[in-house]
């Protein structure tokens, strides 16, 4: 197939992406670099053989986004781009709906004019929110507890009713939990620009001397250790789930959502102790107030996934903390060491 990526630069656009060139698939990137690095399609393109097409652009720009769909003629499309970060998005809410709302509306009326009729979209388990008990379930009901889980529950809806009108189209949504991990070869991996807001590359950063702690967002919550417990995810599958949601929409029409977990919860202070033990070294850590928007737990009933996608996890916390710090020693400053 065709398939155009948006967001195909950052962190799981580039493993994903890598996963299509090596199945055989076309792929055409867009992406604005606001927190990627085209270094990491340079480096996919060294380890499959095979280079994806670039296009640098915001997929809210209607001209450039048009180019793209009548160049190349996509089959498919899986929608990466938006913004991210649960913490920032409840301190610039309307950047956050105005990215991820207005991205995915361009991408639509994109896909409609030019009769690519199958997406897949990355949607997040922040949809879940404070209304269900994990394990979630795809049909629990959803609560978003922040703006950016918000902007995913509305996209989410935005979809159902797009597939609704349109029955020619064939929507997987894939509500995935916390990804982590890194390409085995130590070539691409996470590189956040600036802080990082997810738990592992800060890890990795203070395991490399490049931060001096890493601040544990309470210790109060009602788990096991009084730390958060997520659903972590090495890339590597999830980049699998997401060859595995597009050939099921090869087969089907409609509107359709899968979890994407391993199942299993694991607390803050268990990924710590993952991660000394890959890396040799002790973590420093610092206790500080919850983060707003934060949940206790939040991990998955992957049952669907398996039976509908033939897709499960396979690949352990603990190869993912040493995956990821296969990747930081190698590249301390990310896509900046190239």
């Amino acid at each position: 197939m065709r398939v155009l990526v948006t967001g195909g630069a950052g962190y799981i656009g580039s493993h994903t992406t890598l996963a299509l060139l090596e199945s055989g698939h076309d792929v055409l990137v867009v992406d604005d670099l606001s927190n990627s690095s085209e270094e990491s399609l340079r480096r996919v393109a060294s380890l499959v053989g095979r280079e994806a097409r670039f296009v640098e652009a915001n997929v809210r720009d209607e001209a450039a986004l048009d180019e793209a769909f009548a160049s190349f003629s996509p089959d498919a499309v899986i929608h990466f781009a938006g913004w991210k970060a649960v913490g920032e998005s409840t301190q610039i809410p309307l950047t956050y709906y105005r990215e991820n709302l207005g991205s995915t509306f361009t991408l639509l009326d994109a896909m409609a004019k030019h009769g690519c009729n199958r997406i897949v979209f990355s949607s997040s388990a922040t949809v879940y929110g404070e209304e269900s008990e994990p394990p979630f379930v795809e049909d629990a009901p959803t609560g978003a507890t922040n703006p950016y889980g918000r902007t995913k529950a509305m996209i989410e809806e935005i979809l159902a009713d797009v597939a609704a009108a349109r029955p020619e189209l064939a929507v997987g949504v894939l509500r995935y939990f916390n990804p982590i991990g890194a390409h085995a070869s130590g070539r691409i991996g996470e590189d956040p620009k600036g802080i990082p807001n997810n738990l592992l590359p800060f890890v990795a950063q203070v395991a490399s001397g490049r931060r001096d702690k890493l601040m544990v967002f309470g210790d109060d919550y009602d788990t096991a250790d009084g730390t958060g417990e997520r659903d972590y995810i090495h890339v590597v599958d999830l980049a699998a789930g997401h060859l595995a949601a597009l050939a099921k929409l090869e087969t089907v029409e409609g509107y359709h959502v899968w979890n994407l977990g391993t199942g299993n919860p694991t607390s803050v202070l268990q990924i710590v102790r993952a991660f000394e033990v890959a890396a040799g070294v002790e973590i420093p850590y610092e206790v500080v107030a919850r983060r707003p928007g934060d949940v206790a737990a939040s991990f998955a009933d992957p049952t669907k996934a398996q039976a509908e996608l033939g897709w499960r996890a396979e690949l352990s916390v603990e190869q993912a903390c040493a995956d990821t710090y296969r990747w930081q020693s190698a590249n301390p400053n990310g896509y900046a060491d190239a």
